[in-house]
């Protein structure tokens, strides 16, 4: 049986709720597929967002997907390159490559959500943030400690409950289309393994 990570990011800034939290929590409530799917929720901070991940990748899943909202973003991103580099130019780790990039099959990932109608696009930069921190920790923990997990990051747009709620005009995406989208990249790279 495949086992996946999946995780999320608690709010933070001005968004009292977060798009990928959201796509989890509704992800758990209905899938019944044939992977082991382990959640996290991570803090919105970087050190314990390090200790958290380190701890969780010592448990050898087959994957880890991280998941993060992109406020303006009008698709889902698949990001393809992890950044060894913090917002205000430093690296997150010394001594460590420079980027990551991914392995995986996006683009494979990225045909079976256009067939399922989901807007998407492969991104090569996930930002500086700790979107970007928690794809190259997860990659580089997984190399430095021998795992076999493989990692992938998806960006979420807001989903519209939080658009309106900041009366804003920025681009969303319903929470269900959100978690449909996560199962059909799980089920993607579960079955590239068979």
């Amino acid at each position: 049986m495949t086992r996946i990570l999946i995780t999320a990011f608690e709010p933070y800034d001005r968004w009292k709720q977060n798009s990928s939290w959201l796509a989890l929590v509704d992800l758990t409530s209905w899938y019944e597929g044939a992977l082991e799917i382990s959640t996290r929720r991570y803090p919105v901070d970087l050190p314990k967002l390090r200790e958290m991940l380190e701890a969780d990748l010592a448990r050898n899943y087959d994957y880890a997907i991280h998941l993060g909202q992109a406020p303006g973003s009008p698709v889902i991103k698949l990001e393809s390159v992890g950044l060894n580099l913090r917002t205000n130019g430093e690296p997150l780790l010394v001594d460590a490559p420079a980027a990551y990039r991914s392995t995986l099959d996006l683009d494979g990932c990225l045909e079976r959500l256009t067939a399922a109608g989901i807007p998407s696009q492969i991104s090569h930069h996930a930002g500086t943030y700790l979107c970007n921190a928690a794809l190259f920790l997860s990659q580089h923990y997984g190399e430095m400690m021998g795992r076999r997990t493989q990692s992938l990051f998806l960006h979420l747009p807001l989903t519209p409950g939080q658009v309106a709620t900041d009366g804003s005009a920025l681009a969303s995406m319903s929470t269900p289309m959100q978690s449909a989208a996560i199962a059909v990249v799980s089920e993607h790279l579960a079955q590239a393994d068979r």
